[in-house]
């Protein structure tokens, strides 16, 4: 009897290849790379809406962003103007996207941008100097390093304040400002790091003690013209941003001292000028700002940014006051410091 034929049928091979593309190279539901692709792509628009409302929340949200560990809610607070750079770049993510849904939820963190610095964007000043009654002050934080301290004390006497608040004297360079200033400001007084030139008479001068060395001075103006102002010069300890995080806490403790002086001054007047290092948002600085308002945020144009010089990002230099009503606020020109000089008009 002759052999059959049993050459095998390669089409019902269960291990032969399959054209349904599901085997190992394939493109089928089962998890391969298209399909991947395809849900990432799917789920992109919803995590853009997220990453905007998550924004928006932490904009909104900010006071409570916490301190621990690398001081987190500080950092963000003090560059908290600057988030608002994150609604462009949301409406960018959009349009790649092509996802209304995306676009739409943008709108959130620009609500919120809108809500906390809306009013930086109008002048709010009439002038720069009052009628009867109004004070003009300004603040600097002079830099030790600075080498130019005659030049600097030019700019800050065209200002025609009636006080200047000075941060960060050396004994050289004070002797300069106190020769420099003596003509426009015949009183003044300088205590450690700090002093105050004035028009008007000072009395009661002292040091506020905020840290181991002098970092902090009080003084009443007597202005003919008006009631008498208790005046601060102050100058918060520095902060570091490093590896660990940013470091705030000898600024923190000093913050706390200031704000107890302040609570116990008698004074109805009171004008707090100086480097707080800090911005007025900055959660761990409010135990100072909770107490007094800023002429900048009631009565200058722009965000009013003093640091660095060069290209100013934050506004750590202002003028706070109690029982004054701010008129104007605005910067200084630039001087040799790596600070902007800060001036405000208030009506006592």
């Amino acid at each position: 009897m002759p052999a059959t034929d049993r050459t095998p049928d390669l089409g019902s091979d269960p291990a032969g290849p399959d054209s349904t593309g599901s085997g190992p190279g394939g493109s089928g539901s089962d998890g391969s790379a298209p399909t991947r692709f395809a849900a990432r792509r799917r789920a992109a628009p919803w995590l853009a809406a997220a990453a905007a409302l998550v924004w928006a929340a932490a904009m909104a949200l900010h006071a409570w962003i916490p301190n621990a560990g690398v001081n987190a809610g500080s950092l963000f607070q003090t560059l908290l103007p600057w988030t608002g750079l994150g609604v462009p770049v949301l409406l960018v993510l959009a349009a790649v996207l092509r996802s209304r849904l995306a676009a739409v939820a943008v709108l959130a963190p620009a609500v919120v941008w809108v809500t906390l610095f809306g009013g930086a964007l109008t002048d709010k000043r009439p002038d720069k100097r009052s009628g009867a009654g109004g004070l003009t002050v300004v603040s600097h934080n002079v830099d030790e390093g600075n080498t130019d301290p005659a030049g600097t004390a030019r700019v800050l006497a065209d200002a025609k304040a009636d006080v200047l608040a000075l941060e960060e004297l050396s004994d050289a360079s004070a002797a300069v400002y106190s020769r420099e200033l003596a003509a426009a400001y015949p009183h003044h007084a300088v205590l450690g790091g700090v002093g105050i030139w004035s028009r008007h008479p000072l009395a009661g001068v002292k040091e506020v003690p905020i840290m181991p060395w002098t970092r902090a001075m009080r003084a009443t103006v007597r202005a003919p013209d008006g009631p008498p102002v208790a005046v601060y010069a102050v100058h918060l300890a520095s902060v570091r941003v490093s590896a660990a995080g940013f470091t705030t806490g000898r600024r923190n403790d000093a913050a706390r001292e200031l704000a107890a002086a302040l609570r116990a001054e008698p004074a109805p007047r009171v004008v707090v000028l100086g480097d707080f290092n800090g911005t007025y948002q900055d959660g761990a600085l409010a135990p100072v700002t909770s107490q007094l308002r800023s002429a900048q945020r009631e009565a200058g144009d722009g965000f009013g940014f003093t640091w660095p010089a060069a290209f100013p990002v934050a506004r750590i230099d202002d003028v706070l006051v109690r029982g004054m009503t701010p008129r104007a606020a605005w910067t200084l020109p630039a001087t040799g410091s790596d600070h902007l000089p800060v001036a405000a008009t208030l009506i006592r």
